[in-house]
């Protein structure tokens, strides 16, 4: 990392359901939702005003959380990326990770077993030292000079805007402002700019993020972007202009306000064309840059990473095939660009409509994205039939292989327990109680390869299927069973016990590990 420490300012401050169970999984959700809940409201919405003392234009999500305790044991949250990091960092520790920060990564070079990288020190002398790895994972940024020394391009939309963010405090009560309102995301459209605040649970303090400046309503102010130079605010901003903007948003003139920092960056909306190099791996903003409007970003990385750590744990360890690594690219980048593009359907649709559809995919529902998003590579054996989708709603995925294992909520010796609490790190076995003739037959083929399997029944052996909905949940009959990933993805599913044998168990999971 070649920053001193964690980060100090409060980004990427939306994580979604997938996020956060990943968080779950990780053992961090509690930590992490009682953070999140010293800063923001739990339900806050998403909308859109003139400004805050003027009229509601929008309401996107008047609660965040709507709905979601039929999908997931989890919850949508807010979280900045500054109290956020230094639970991860605590945890990570805790596991062994050595974190090197003032450290920079100047080269890789690859051969036939592994990898060389090139470290700086950004302190002292500047000393470099190399290190040797079987494979790297450059998560470096949108800039990721990793990805430029491999010379993988980028593709999409490019730039979308030269933004800032304003960090402030207000030395008055804005409360006033926001009685009745939610205090998520409040996106503001007026004829002085077009951007979004994000303020803390109190209200009076938080950043303002500016996209646009001048009337975009007006063609001639349209046709200057994103290149004109008056609408480059990144390049003409000083603390007068940032003033000037931030009391334009709030809409009331000369309220003493202090600016405690203002961030430029690019709003950019594209993807790597390929997310591996051989024994590299591009993850986080290295693999796709896109502008913030849905919080995509940073989810999206967090489950690059979810869904590579455990395929080069099998592979370094000798367990799977190292095409299992392959699969990383055939089942994140065609996520990563759908991401993109419905960040930039939201950029297009909440900020910048002079931008028109054209090339524009149609708005794909939330739930769709965070928790229905589809693997579909070798690392799944899919059904007959299957049509492959990329998404799909979760209430019509039914367990099917490739989809996120649906959320049902068990008891286990009187504590109530999901579905996803069974998964990780180890590949999961679901049958339902009829399912012995699978169960027996993986558990069997796993221990002759090799494999850690960890079996379970639901609806027997102290698995308690309270309301009845494993099996429907999961598109299966009393003798049909499931295989889940560790990144809770379902790998294989078997309707029914109709063929099942050792034969049959060892072909899947050497299908699916790669072997």
């Amino acid at each position: 990392e070649r920053h001193t420490s964690t980060a100090i300012h409060p980004r990427a401050g939306h994580f979604q359901l997938r996020t956060v169970e990943i968080l779950r999984s990780a053992g961090l959700e509690q930590a992490v939702r009682r953070k999140g809940e010293e800063q923001y409201h739990p339900n806050g919405g998403i909308n859109n005003v003139e400004s805050l003392a003027g009229r509601e234009i929008a309401s996107y999500f008047a609660n965040l959380n709507a709905g979601v305790e039929e999908f997931s044991p989890t919850v949508r949250l807010f979280i900045d990326q500054d109290a956020l990091e230094p639970i991860l960092r605590e945890r990570a520790e805790e596991l062994g990770a050595e974190l090197r920060y003032r450290v920079d990564c100047t080269s890789v070079l690859q051969d036939g077993s592994g990898v060389t990288a090139t470290l700086r020190d950004l302190e002292g002398d500047g000393s470099e030292r190399t290190v040797r790895a079987k494979y790297v994972v450059a998560a470096d940024g949108n800039r990721s000079p990793v990805r430029e020394q491999l010379g993988i391009a980028m593709r999409g939309h490019g730039l979308l805007s030269n933004s800032i963010t304003i960090y402030f405090r207000s030395e008055v009560d804005l409360a006033p402002l926001l009685e009745g309102r939610d205090q998520g995301v409040n996106y503001v459209t007026n004829p002085v700019l077009r951007g979004f605040f994000r303020l803390d649970r109190t209200g009076n303090r938080g950043f303002l993020v500016v996209n646009l400046v001048g009337d975009t309503a007006r063609p001639e102010v349209v046709a200057a972007y994103p290149n004109a130079p008056w609408a480059n605010i990144a390049e003409m901003v000083d603390e007068r202009r940032a003033l000037e903007l931030l009391r334009a948003a709030i809409g009331v003139p000369d309220i003493p306000v202090v600016i405690e920092d203002v961030a430029t960056w690019r709003a950019v909306a594209d993807s790597a064309e390929r997310y591996q190099d051989g024994r590299v791996f591009l993850a986080g903003d290295a693999a796709h840059t896109m502008p913030p409007n849905g919080g995509f970003g940073g989810n999206t990385g967090v489950q690059d990473a979810w869904n590579l750590a455990w395929k080069l744990g099998l592979v370094v360890n000798g367990v799977a095939g190292p095409g299992l690594l392959d699969t990383y690219d055939g089942e994140r980048r065609p996520i990563g660009a759908l991401m993109v593009e419905q960040a930039y359907t939201r950029y297009v649709t909440r900020v910048a409509p002079y931008l028109g559809t054209d090339g524009m995919q149609p708005l794909v529902d939330d739930f769709s994205l965070e928790i229905g998003c589809r693997c579909n590579s070798p690392a799944v054996v899919l059904g007959p039939g299957d049509d492959a989708l990329l998404h799909e709603h979760p209430r019509e995925s039914k367990g099917r292989p490739g989809s996120r294992a649906p959320h049902v909520a068990l008891d286990s010796g009187g504590a109530q327990v999901a579905t996803l609490d069974l998964f990780g790190p180890n590949y999961a076995l679901l049958s339902a109680p009829g399912g012995e003739a699978w169960s027996g037959a993986m558990v069997a083929a796993a221990g002759e390869i090799g494999l850690p399997l960890d079996a379970y029944v639901v609806g027997a052996d102290g698995l308690v299927d309270p309301e009845g909905r494993f099996a429907d949940a999961y598109g299966i009959s009393r003798t049909g069973a499931v295989i889940v990933r560790p990144d809770g993805i379902v790998a294989w599913r078997a309707v029914d016990g109709t063929g099942a044998s050792e034969a049959a168990a060892h072909e899947v999971l050497t299908t699916l590990l790669c072997r």
